[in-house]
């Protein structure tokens, strides 16, 4: 979504349409070819953001948006976990909540919390690290939507939060957080899954983004196209400069090209 769609505010407020974005999803809709906008965001719910998407002029319904909440609901779920102490707000905790979990407040006193899951919480305060801790202390998993340092904004890179809060409690548990959006194969998968296709199909996936380590390294992994472009957070010269993990099949100086590629076919 960031840098290949749109560009957010730094505080996750409106977005602007990129070149060649509303063309191309209208493009793929009149070819019936199933898609995903797959945001690591998790300052809204998936509906708030596909809103804002249509108010840049995106043809995007609300199914048509995941995050990585929408991901760690089904992860969550397939193992059993059923309480999950949530580092974040109303984007963060709405998935989980929809897909029958019991979610814990992030300072609230609890017992049995079987995970803590850390996304967009700008709010984070010192008893949520202590909460947080102590449920790790006592065997719950650390798990987050992402662990990323930056995301690409208008006017430049603007700071993920769960990157800052991860960093404190791996500090201080020695727990490294496992990533359950991108560039997660639990994330991939989830995608697949919502848009109705077996999980046979990764290797027919096109995988479309700015950042080599969460889109690039998530579709690599798979056996899946990947293609990057420049209109976010780097430069042709960085996706060119990166192991083959990371690297993108091909480099693109947005999504222009792209959509007159698919005129092209029948």
């Amino acid at each position: 979504m960031d840098g290949t769609l749109v560009l957010g505010d730094a505080a996750s407020g409106g977005h602007m349409a990129l070149p060649g974005a509303a063309a191309l999803l209208v493009a793929l809709k009149r070819r019936g070819i199933p898609f995903r906008v797959f945001t690591n965001g998790t300052a809204k719910p998936p509906a708030a953001y596909a809103a804002s998407l249509r108010a840049a002029g995106l043809d995007v319904t609300d199914a048509e948006l995941m995050t990585p909440a929408s991901s760690a609901a089904a992860w969550f779920l397939a193992r059993g976990i059923r309480r999950v102490r949530v580092l974040g707000r109303e984007g963060v905790q709405q998935p989980l909540r929809e897909a029958g979990l019991d979610v814990v407040q992030p300072g609230a006193k609890a017992e049995g919390v079987e995970a803590v899951f850390t996304g967009w919480y700008r709010e984070f305060t010192f008893p949520d690290l202590e909460a947080a801790c102590r449920d790790i202390w006592a065997g719950a998993l650390a798990t987050t939507a992402s662990n990323v340092p930056f995301f690409a904004a208008q006017g430049g890179r603007a700071i993920g939060a769960s990157f800052a809060i991860n960093a404190m409690i791996r500090s201080l548990t020695g727990k490294r957080a496992k990533v359950l959006g991108k560039p997660s194969r639990a994330a991939l998968r989830c995608a697949l899954t919502l848009m109705g296709l077996p999980m046979a199909a990764e290797k027919a996936l096109v995988v479309i983004g700015d950042d080599p380590a969460l889109e690039m390294r998530m579709a690599n992994a798979a056996g899946a196209l990947s293609i990057g472009v420049t209109s976010g957070l780097n430069d042709a010269g960085t996706f060119t400069a990166l192991t083959p993990a990371d690297a993108a099949h091909v480099v693109l100086p947005g999504l222009p090209p792209l959509l007159e590629l698919l005129s092209r076919c029948s």
